[in-house]
């Protein structure tokens, strides 16, 4: 069962991110302000709940939280600053969207770039264990797959729809065929070995 608060007198913000493993397109991620109440019975780590559930999730985190926010960073900002800053970045895009200020940050993983002078604590699988960051871990998956399957328009030989710019066969298979597009990201190894 997910805890709801890590302490429970302070408003915090779970915050985790979409997309670095990724070969194209953004990095994502998103904040979450949960009620103290809130709870949700299918809510886990976007990893672990199928597609279907996430969408469901979406909407009910957006209409119950507090407040959130999502934040984006695109490849050639990735390329430029490096793939762990820009999921710092987009993190701290993500809190700036935060109608209510946190007095805490719940971050999912090791390691994070402090955002103002907001006191943060870094959960390693912090969305498998925290309501708030696996309200976040939702938000920034499903509006990274948003992004992705507008870009499979454009794009549609590489599969985005369904690979969202993971390293797929099929995407790679692409990438030799139909070269780098303007989405994909230049400091990333694009072609296997």
């Amino acid at each position: 069962m997910l805890l709801p608060y890590h302490i429970r007198n302070r408003v915090e913000a779970g915050c985790d991110e979409a997309g670095r493993g990724c070969l194209a397109g953004p990095v994502v991620a998103a904040a979450v302000i949960l009620p103290k109440r809130f709870a949700h019975k299918d809510l886990n780590d976007s990893k672990k709940i199928s597609e279907g559930k996430r969408n469901i999730l979406r909407p009910i985190i957006e209409s119950k939280a507090l407040a959130w926010g999502v934040g984006v960073v695109w490849n050639a900002e990735i390329d430029e600053i490096n793939i762990l800053n820009a999921s710092f970045l987009a993190m701290h895009r993500a809190i700036d969207q935060l109608a209510i200020q946190p007095e805490a940050l719940l971050i999912d993983g090791n390691r994070f770039n402090p955002y103002k002078d907001i006191p943060y604590d870094c959960m390693i699988k912090g969305d498998g264990r925290f309501q708030s960051i696996a309200a976040a871990s939702v938000l920034a998956k499903t509006h990274r797959d948003e992004i992705m399957a507008k870009l499979d328009l454009e794009y549609p030989q590489f599969d985005w729809a369904a690979n969202k710019g993971y390293p797929t066969t099929k995407h790679r298979a692409a990438l030799l065929k139909y070269g780098m597009t303007k989405y994909h990201r230049l400091s990333f190894r694009l072609f296997a070995d």
